[in-house]
Formats: structure tokens, C-alpha cells, sequence
């Protein structure tokens, strides 16, 4: 535990307060966070799942089904949960308010801290590569598409003359981008039994390196430029995000006999801080902008000490049953 806090929990919360410091002294900017973001989103990340996936072999896919079942039911039950909570619990709420909710607290940030999470805890192996690509895959093409639909017809009714757009569209769009495309790439390489030569890995490394270390220290620029309010919303939104997905990926993965090492890293993966795209949605339509920003903030000072503490709990359990 000592070791997950001090190699895991410590350097990202350092490299993080960098970020808001520079944040905070004008060093750098919000407009600057959105092109960090886009470094790591279109071309650091996506070279990192591409690389790490396609030197796997197709037993660790076939292993790996079931992680994709338990990410796509846990992940997607509690955005659908979240929804509802926010948008039949609050009255004041709207639909639009409730599906950027779902796309804050309903989503873990896999894309800015998985690696940098998972891989100082776990190591650097494919497997850990490939819990980042599933739930990323599950929160950018599945989570993003559901959320901006539940956002856009809310809107709708509120606009009624406002063009309506295409359900599908959230769908290609997300599939459309680098991060989605590229372990779907590099899983259909491998299951096609392509060899990935080692002299080309390198040539990705460089640029996946920055990956981690860019994603959280864009992270505390956009921090710092968050005005924090405190109420019930935003406590049930980091509760439902630090304690409900978690806990209901570890009774679904115990459930359907995950693999225990690739359930420790789900486990950790969905207690995850709320996902920044929600943030950024949030912001593009003006919806729910203060509220969701501080559920942000106050999740990810709840992960410091409740990312240790799912590790124990996923241990126990496994020991028990």
C-alpha cells in the first residue's frame, strides 16, 4: 500500500499541483489545457494503447471478453443510474442537466490518468493496456454518443425551433476520433495474427511517453480555473463516482469470474476521477457548468485516498470469496 501511494498516488498528485500553480500564476491557461488535451487525446494516448495492444496475442483478447462485458454493463449501469438520480432526484434539474452529470460523475477519466495511474500500480504489461482501451472505448464511444443524445433531446424540447441532429452522429463522431480508432486497429491486427516488429515500437514510445505526464499536468490547469461551490449535488455526484462504479464493477467482475489482476485494474480504472470530456461538454453548451466542474474537483481529491483503499477492499473480497 505504501508502495501504491508513493510510486501512483504522490506523483500525480505533484505533477497535478504543478499544473494549477502555473494554472493559478497566469503560466498557462484554460486555452492552453484544451491543446495539452488535444496532444494527449489525438496522438500521445492513442500511441499508447496502439503500441501496448498490438504486441498482445489473441489468448489475451479471449481473456480479456469478459473484462469488456463488466466494463460495458458496470461503466454504462452507473451512467444510466446517474442520470436518472440527477435528473428525477433534483427537481430543478434538467434532462440536459442530468445527462452532463452522467457524462461527469457516470465516467471515469481513463484517457488523462490511466496509464498514469495503472501502470506505476500494476506495471507496464498489455493487459493493463488493454483494461485503458476497453473503458476508454466503453466512455468515448458508447458513454459520449448516449450522454450528448440524452443532452441533445432535452435541448430540444427546451428549443423546439433549434435543428435537431442525427442520433448517429455522437456515434461516428466519437468513433472518428484517434483514441477510439487506434486499439480497435491494433485489436483487429492481433486477432489477424499481424507480428508487430519490435524496430517500429519505438517510434511510438516517444510520443506515448508524454502521454501521462501531460494529461495530469493539463489536469491542474484546468482546475485552477474552476470556481468551487459546495452542495448536496456535488457530493452525491463524487459519491456515486468514487463509491457506486466501483463497487458495482467488483460484484460484476466477482460475479462473472473475472481474472483477479484484471479486475483489480477495472476495480481501479472505474474509481477513476469523473472523465474531463464531460467538463469540456459541459462548457461547449453552457449546461451545469459550476456544479459539475466542482463534482470534478472534489472527486479528484477523493481519489487520493480512495484509490488505495478499492486496491485493499478488491484484495479482501478476493480472499473471502
Amino acid at each position: 500500500m505504501l508502495h501504491i501511494i508513493l510510486y501512483a498516488i504522490v506523483p500525480i498528485v505533484v505533477v497535478m499541483l504543478a499544473g494549477y500553480i502555473s494554472g493559478k500564476k497566469g503560466i498557462f491557461n484554460g486555452a492552453d489545457a484544451k491543446k495539452f488535451n488535444k496532444v494527449v487525446l489525438d496522438y500521445a494516448l492513442p500511441a499508447a494503447l496502439f503500441v501496448s495492444i498490438v504486441q498482445a496475442s489473441r489468448e489475451d483478447l479471449a481473456k480479456d471478453l469478459r473484462l469488456t462485458l463488466v466494463s460495458l454493463v458496470g461503466i454504462m449501469g452507473c451512467f444510466m443510474i446517474v442520470y436518472f438520480v440527477f435528473r428525477y432526484c433534483f427537481k430543478k434539474n434538467t434532462g440536459a442537466d442530468a445527462a452532463v452529470s452522467a457524462l461527469i460523475s457516470g465516467s471515469p477519466t481513463i484517457g488523462f490518468l490511466g496509464f498514469a495511474v495503472l501502470e506505476p500500480i500494476f506495471g507496464t504489461k498489455p493487459s493493463v493496456a488493454l483494461v485503458v482501451a476497453i473503458v476508454g472505448i466503453v466512455v468515448n464511444a458508447v458513454g459520449i454518443p448516449v450522454g450528448l443524445s440524452l443532452m441533445n433531446a432535452s435541448l430540444a424540447q427546451q428549443n423546439p425551433q433549434a435543428k435537431k441532429q442525427s442520433a448517429w452522429k455522437p456515434v461516428l463522431h466519437a468513433l472518428a476520433q484517434p483514441v477510439a480508432w487506434a486499439p480497435i486497429l491494433a485489436v483487429v491486427l492481433v486477432l489477424c495474427g499481424l507480428r508487430w516488429p519490435a524496430w517500429a515500437s519505438p517510434s511510438f514510445d516517444l510520443i506515448a511517453k508524454a502521454n501521462a505526464s501531460m494529461a495530469v499536468f493539463s489536469a491542474g490547469i484546468t482546475l485552477s480555473a474552476i470556481k468551487f461551490t459546495f452542495n448536496s449535488q456535488v457530493v452525491v455526484g463524487s459519491i456515486m463516482k468514487m463509491v457506486l462504479m466501483p463497487l458495482v464493477v467488483l460484484v460484476l467482475g466477482m460475479l462473472w469470474g473475472m481474472d483477479p489482476f484484471n479486475l483489480k485494474m477495472l476495480v481501479v480504472a472505474a474509481a477513476l476521477p469523473p472523465a474531463f470530456s464531460g467538463i469540456i461538454i459541459a462548457d461547449e453548451n453552457d449546461t451545469y457548468v459550476a456544479t459539475g466542474t466542482s463534482s470534478l474537483t472534489l472527486s479528484v481529491i477523493l481519489f487520493v485516498g480512495f484509490c488505495p483503499l478499492w486496491i485493499w477492499l478488491t484484495d479482501l473480497a478476493l480472499k473471502m470469496f
